[in-house]
Order: structure tokens, then sequence, then C-alpha cells
């Protein structure tokens, strides 16, 4: 088949290689110029089916909301968050069997730690460790002492009531993932259209996608057509104007994007944007405190702010950058060298569900894979290959039913 992906984040890259790796032509436009450019470029790089249905979050409201659920009073959201769920734990499979088979290396570290700051979040969160024994998500409750021997740079006199060990539960650099299984989607054949903007879509047999190059105003200096530019060469000056393109399949993930694509079909999604921001710094390396930044990863709950260990650098994700610095003192104090910091500011797409949107948009060759909200990097390899068998016909190795668009009517 021949199908066009509309997106270069994290999830159309993962589409675009499964869907190069069962043998169909794909075609994968971009805006930016190169892959993971905004929402996947510096996020936690977490990856953890555990974290993937948010019950660290607002656990008060979340508590009352996980009874009604396991009462059967909405069945049907149930079990959309189960299969959430098992796609969260099938996605961590797939990354694992792509990590080795492919030989990745992009940074990663074993390890995610919820950090509770007092007895009232433990209690808290009880129903969410209900939920995730019931799924068979292994997890396992710490004790502050425990804590601080799983991440021994925990500082000793932060307030600390005890944890959440999530066995399968990793971090690691998003975004290098990303450039890596870009290259191993282009072995198999995978077109990436950069400086590229889809004007519009349209269904139908085959369906017709509209795009435009649309590249970076150039000032004096060396072109960056030329490869050395962010686009490592791939893109290549293109005819001015719309051009139109068919297509037997394209898949929309484009995030941000999406919802202007798709208005005009009369598929109105439920999209909303929220703001995240990062702060990623080299990690201080003191002979006589050798463990001064995290091992892996770690979640503050109370704040909702994401540490992560990548490579030989600390990276510090949330909502407020003044929290960030606050949250990473609290618990790191001395562990990033300030004065080499880097800042990032993006948005992502969410649902007012919580949940994504993955499958067919019950229009003839339009498919839909976005609204992963932060748990894109944990939901992008399950996803893409759910999707890459949904699309090839193919009868899906996991059940998804009812994560598609259909729920919203």
């Amino acid at each position: 088949m021949r199908i066009a992906i509309i997106g270069a984040g994290i999830a159309g890259v993962c589409t675009a290689y499964e869907l190069a790796a069962d043998g169909h032509q794909v075609s994968v436009f971009e805006r930016r110029g190169s892959v993971a450019a905004e929402a996947s470029f510096a996020n936690s790089g977490l990856v953890a089916p555990g974290l993937v249905l948010g019950w660290t979050q607002a656990p008060l409201s979340l508590a009352g909301r996980w009874r009604r659920w396991r009462q059967g009073r909405d069945e049907a959201a149930a079990l959309r968050r189960q299969r959430l769920l098992k796609l969260a734990v099938y996605s961590h499979e797939r990354l694992q069997q792509l990590r080795r088979s492919l030989k990745l290396d992009y940074e990663r570290a074993e390890g995610m730690l919820v950090l509770l700051r007092s007895a009232r979040e433990q209690a808290a969160i009880a129903p969410g460790l209900e939920l995730l024994a019931e799924a068979g998500i292994a997890h396992r409750a710490l004790d502050a002492a425990q804590c601080r021997q799983a991440e021994p740079g925990l500082n000793p006199e932060a307030a600390l009531h005890g944890g959440v060990l999530l066995n399968a539960g990793e971090v690691g650099n998003c975004r290098q993932f990303a450039h890596q299984l870009r290259l191993e989607a282009q072995r198999l054949g995978v077109q990436f259209r950069f400086h590229t903007t889809v004007r519009s879509i349209a269904p139908g047999t085959p369906a017709r996608l509209v795009h435009e190059y649309t590249p970076p105003h150039e000032g004096p200096g060396p072109s960056a057509r030329n490869g050395n530019g962010e686009n490592g060469g791939d893109t290549q000056p293109a005819e001015t104007g719309p051009q139109q393109d068919s297509f037997e399949a394209i898949i929309v993930c484009g995030a941000q994007d999406s919802a202007a694509l798709l208005q005009p079909l009369k598929l109105k999604l439920p999209l909303a944007s929220a703001q995240s921001c990062s702060i990623t710094a080299p990690l201080r390396q003191l002979e006589a405190h050798p463990e001064l930044g995290p091992k892996a990863g770690l979640f503050d709950q109370q704040k909702q702010v994401h540490i992560s260990r990548i490579g030989q650098r600390v990276r510090v994700v949330g909502s407020d950058e003044a929290q960030l610095h606050k949250v990473l003192n609290d618990w790191l104090p001395g562990a990033m060298v300030a004065g080499q910091l880097q800042r990032w500011q993006g948005p992502h797409a969410t649902l007012s569900d919580g949940l994504p949107v993955l499958g067919g948009s019950g229009l003839a060759g339009i498919w839909l894979n976005l609204g992963h909200a932060d748990g894109g990097f944990t939901l992008a390899c399950g996803a893409a290959r759910v999707l890459a068998e949904q699309v090839g016909g193919l009868t899906p190795e996991l059940d998804v039913s009812g994560l598609d668009s259909a729920r919203f009517g």
C-alpha cells in the first residue's frame, strides 16, 4: 500500500517504521526540518506503563472514579482504560524488541520511582495501586529508607514519606530514539518530506492530501538545503505552491495540527493543548559525592514533576519552570551544572477523557494516532505496531477497540 503519515514526532516515526517493515510504501510529511522537533524534542523520556493512566494526578478526585469504575457504573470507560494499560505494557515490550534487534542506544536507564511526601499522598493513591495490581503491572511500595536505597542521591533532609517503585519503568532520550528509528525506516524505503505543511486531507479510495513546501526563511550565509542544516540533507527543494497526492491510507499523527485538518471532515475530536517545559543540564561530577544525580527516573507525586537521567545529564519536566528548579533542589540539591542549562517549552495534544485516539476515523482511508499527551514515548511503539496491522488488514495482536474516534460519537 501507498501510505502517507502526517507528523514526524515519536508517534509518526514509529508508525512509519512499522508500516515499512510490513512492506508498505511510506511518505512522512513534517512541517519542521527534522523528526522529534516539537513535543518529542525535550520531554521527560519516560517509558512507564504503570503511569499511563495518570493515577498519581489529582488522586483525591480519582479515588472516587476508580470506585465507580469498579462498581461497573461506567463499564465502557473502565474497559477502555484496561485496554490502554495493556497497550502500554505491549508498547514497552515492543520497544525492548526494537532496541535489541536494531541495536539502538538512546541513553536509557532502567527504574522509575514515584516519590510521596506524606502519608496523605500514600493513602490517596491506594485506589490507583489497586488498579495496577488488577492489571498485573508489577510495583512495590517502599518506605523512605528503601527509597533512598533505590536512589542514593536523594536529599537526606527532604521530607519523604515513601514511594512506589515501578518494575517496568525506564527513561531515555526520546529524540535520540526517534532519530535512530528514522534512519532504520529510511533503510526500509520511507521518504521523509521535511519543511512540508499538509494543507488539507480528503477521505476516499484513494484518499487525497494537499501539501506545500514551506522552507524556513534563509538569510545571508550557507543554505540549510545543502545538508548542513538540521534536516541532515533529507529535504530537497520542491515545487512551490500546493501539490496534491493520492494514497491508499493517510495516518494523522500531527498532534497540534490535527484539529485543523480534521474539522473540515466533520470529525470534531475534543482536542486540547497542554503546555510542558523542561530544563536539562549536565550532571555535576564530584568525587566525594558520586551519587549526586538520579540513577533513572523520579516522579514527584505532589508537584507533578518528572526528574530523568538522560545519559550524563539531568532533565526536569513539568508545567512551570520556577517549580522545576525548586523540586530538583528539594530532592537532588547541587546535581545540575546550572551554567550549562538548556530550556525547552512546547505544547502537546490531549483529549477530554485523557486517552489517545488510535485506529480508523470512520472515513475511508483516514486513520488516527494522536492525543498521547505526556505518555507519547510510553505508547508510541505499541500504538504504531497495532495501527500498522489494522491498516494492512491484519489481525492485530492486541485488541484496542474503544480507543478509536467512535467513542466521541
